[in-house]
């Protein structure tokens, strides 16, 4: 799986998970989307460096 595409998966997650736990307060589902945004700034981070890389490649 490409950096792209597990930002959009863990994204996909987080609003998944941040409905349970605003419409049905279910506090596990807190953790959850917790956990979601950790892997989308971990994720944004790898890909701005690979996005960097690309543009130096360009010339």
């Amino acid at each position: 799986m490409t950096q792209h595409e597990t930002i959009i998966a863990a994204y996909e997650t987080y609003l998944a998970e941040n409905e349970k736990f605003k419409e049905k307060g279910v506090k596990a589902s807190a953790a959850r989307a917790r956990k979601a945004l950790q892997e989308i700034a971990t994720a944004c981070k790898e890909r701005r460096k690979e996005i960097s890389a690309e543009k130096e490649a360009l010339g």
